[in-house]
């Protein structure tokens, strides 16, 4: 059992018959009345995603979510396919199950795969990925001392921000969690 006074980013717990993940909790004190917790919980079957507030104390079973190691293949039309290094079986997920998690992954990328009761729920793929830069403006002369960034396209097709400096063709380190540029490698 996890009581909402545990609660952490990335917990999962069962809560009406679905199975929720917290994306954002915050512990509130008021002045007057009893503390509560307010959160932002993801629906990890369906992908809804709710504001909630719970008592501190309300406690709710754990979701047992098992992570396989699976190397992300291709895609084909609406599919991707994903193989387990270990049995060499390969299961095909649609788009509605992945969602945007797929935007960094290049071909042959090992990703973790969620599963909850042997059911495929989630994909997190790795935290920070190398991709190179296959479209952007080109980059002035001395003017890499200020904050300023300029839109990439990277080899995925996904669009990041990155520094004036960041030209086509150099390889640069994204965050997946925010889908921030990190640095240039």
């Amino acid at each position: 059992m996890i009581s909402a006074g545990d609660f952490k980013n990335g917990a999962t717990f069962e809560m009406d018959g679905q199975v929720y993940q917290v994306i954002e909790f915050q512990h509130v004190k008021p002045g007057k009345g009893a503390a509560f917790v307010r959160t932002k919980i993801k629906n990890v079957i369906t992908g809804a995603t709710i504001e909630k507030s719970f008592s501190p104390t309300d406690k709710f079973p754990r979701a047992q979510v098992a992570k396989r190691d699976m190397q992300y293949l291709y895609n084909d039309g609406d599919l991707y396919y994903f193989m387990d290094e270990q049995t060499y079986e390969q299961i095909p997920l649609n788009a509605e199950t992945i969602g945007d998690a797929l935007k960094f992954v290049k071909e042959n990328m090992i990703c973790k795969i969620l599963f909850f009761k042997d059911q495929v729920i989630g994909i997190e793929p790795p935290t920070f990925v190398e991709l190179e830069v296959t479209e952007t403006e080109p980059g002035f002369k001395g003017d890499t001392a200020t904050g300023t960034t300029k839109p990439a396209v990277v080899e995925t097709g996904a669009q990041v921000k990155v520094p004036l400096f960041v030209n086509q063709g150099d390889i640069v380190r994204i965050d997946t969690r925010t889908g921030e540029y990190m640095e240039r490698v």
